[in-house]
């Protein structure tokens, strides 16, 4: 199988392709068009330092620059969870998410790179990073999702929380349907990443295998062990977003404190 390679002038191609969405948004007053090309911008420098970064990580081999650059990851995607969400960012609230990461896409990582290491060498540079990337990827947006809507729910069911305690329940049981919504919006995506996989898309895992020559069988088991361990993640991510959320905007007393939701 031949492997294409490509250079700046399928660079400027993308760039083109950006422009055409920006002006199709400027033209249909669609308002995202500034969005767009800044995180266009964003992702295009991002992805060319961090390919660089893994050229000299893949070829130094050095496991502290390794942990280092993951927990770098980590940090990142902790605040991003924040900044995704509305009202002033709190210490405490990047602590929060920051230790939700560390236990769902790293425990999950470890466990899944673990697993691989029964078929090869996995726990170097070339394994660690991607593998961890996507599976931190996953979790930031469960975890993302599930914030926002638990924010979201519980700011606008106020007086229906406040009557449940008010008649002796714990906050757990009074915001127990919220919870379980804001849940199911958090795995909503991995849900149908999975349910289309193979039929509607190829995943990307397995297209970029069989685009650098993988045997597509091969692409496609490495594909499935991933998936399993992205539902983990976000299945993991997502109860303890949940979990640690309604821990800090309840106070000793059991009392709903919305001044804690940060919006």
């Amino acid at each position: 199988m031949s492997v294409l390679t490509l250079g700046s002038g399928e660079i400027a191609i993308a760039g083109g392709l950006i422009s055409c969405s920006a002006g199709l948004s400027l033209a249909l007053h669609m308002g995202i068009g500034r969005r767009l090309a800044w995180a266009a911008l964003r992702m295009s420098l991002q992805l060319l330092a961090v390919g660089y970064l893994l050229r000299l990580l893949f070829r130094s081999e050095n496991g502290l620059l390794v942990g280092l650059v993951m927990v770098v990851m980590l940090a990142a995607a902790a605040h991003e969870i924040g900044a995704r969400q509305s009202g002033p960012r709190r210490w405490s609230e990047f602590l929060r998410n920051l230790l939700i990461l560390c236990i769902s896409a790293a425990g999950v990582a470890l466990l899944g790179l673990t697993g691989l290491s029964r078929s090869g060498p996995a726990f170097d540079a070339q394994h660690v990073i991607p593998v961890f990337g996507i599976i931190l990827g996953t979790a930031m947006n469960s975890a993302a999702l599930t914030l926002h809507a638990l924010k979201s729910q519980i700011a606008g069911a106020r007086n229906r929380i406040e009557a449940q305690l008010a008649l002796g329940r714990d906050m757990g049981e009074a915001t127990r349907d919220l919870s379980r919504s804001a849940i199911v919006s958090g795995t909503i995506p991995i849900i149908n990443q999975m349910a289309g996989a193979g039929i509607i898309t190829l995943p990307g895992i397995m297209s970029g295998q069989v685009l650098a020559g993988q045997d597509p069988t091969q692409a496609a088991i490495y594909q499935i062990f991933l998936m399993a361990l992205l539902a983990l993640a976000s299945v993991v991510c997502v109860a303890l977003t949940g979990w640690l959320f309604i821990r800090s905007i309840t106070d000793d007393r059991q009392r709903l404190r919305l001044d804690r939701l940060g919006s």
